[in-house]
Parts: C-alpha cells; structure tokens; sequence
C-alpha cells in the first residue's frame, strides 16, 4: 500500500485531529507543529507566538481510498479560512489556516481548492500555501487528545460539532463517531 502525507493546520490540533481520524483512508493522524523557526518546539513556546511555528496535523492517508484534493475539501469545510490566526475564540498565529505542501501536485492541488472555495465566502480566503520543511510532533498528552477527554468542556463545544459536521457533509468519507 502507498501511503502519502499531508501536513495542515487550520486551528486548534486538537479539532483537526479529531475530524481526520474520522475520515477514510486515513492511516494515521500526528498533531504538531510546523511551519516556523525553532527547533523543537514544545506546546508552550507556540503559544507564546514566539517560534512562527503552527498547530497543525500530519496525516499519512492512503491516495487509492482518499485523494489529497478530498482532504482539502474537508480541511476547507472544518474551519474558517478567512480567520487570520484564529479559529474562533483560539487566537494567534499557532492558529493559522496552513497547508504545508510535500511536493508541487499539493501545491498546484491546494492553489487550485483556494480558488474552488473563494466563492463561498465574502472575505478572502487567508490559508497559506507554503513548502513543507519540517514537522514536530506534540507532546503525548496532545495526541487523541479528543479521545481522551470527550466530556471536556471545549471538546463537547467545539470538537463534537465539528465531528458531527463532518458526518453530515462528507457522508461516504466519513468512518462515524467512534
């Protein structure tokens, strides 16, 4: 089996992980950071605004059951990518809308979504589209981190609706709740 990357952030890692984790041929979820300037970073120096860096997700999927073009379309229909570093209440630059492209078909694929999904919206569409360089995975107590902790105050009020959103648009690339 032939296994791909993709590497997006569009706010909280958490919320991302959660919703890909749900999706078909996904094999595997990472939540960590990318896309700034220090080594290594741990979850407190992102937030501090201070590393340039993103929360993002790493997912290797598998191209024959999910196209990178159908993780776009649920990445762009999970989140707001006309919030310039945040999502919701959650806000910084660690919260961007990122695609960190692996080679130029993600980048020629993810230019071409933006202007797919520019007409649903009235502001611009502000998702980076930058080279993948580098990715940090999160601390362990980050990971299934919505798994975990389901009955969690911002679980149950932002994570679950988000999951449930998926289940309703993306009803053949969805794999359920569970």
């Amino acid at each position: 089996m032939t296994v791909e990357l993709a590497t997006l952030g569009g706010g909280c890692f958490w919320c991302t992980e959660a919703i890909f984790l749900r999706v078909r041929g996904v094999k595997e979820v990472t939540p960590g950071y990318a896309g700034g300037h220090v080594p290594n970073p741990s979850y407190e120096q992102v937030c501090s605004g201070t590393t340039g860096h993103a929360e993002v997700v790493q997912i290797s999927f598998d191209p024959k059951t999910i196209s990178y073009k159908q993780l776009l379309d649920v990445f762009f229909e999970i989140h707001d990518p006309t919030s310039l570093n945040r999502q919701g209440n959650d806000v910084g630059e660690q919260y961007r809308s990122i695609i960190l492209y692996h080679d130029e078909e993600q980048r020629r694929i993810a230019l071409e979504t933006i202007r797919e999904v520019q007409g649903r919206y009235t502001k611009p569409v502000v998702t980076q589209v930058v080279p993948f360089t580098s990715f940090y995975p999160a601390e362990e107590y980050h990971r299934r981190y919505y798994e975990k902790n389901r009955n969690a105050l911002y679980c149950r009020v932002v994570i679950t609706p988000k999951v449930r959103k998926l289940l309703e648009h993306f009803p053949t690339l969805a794999v359920g709740m569970g």
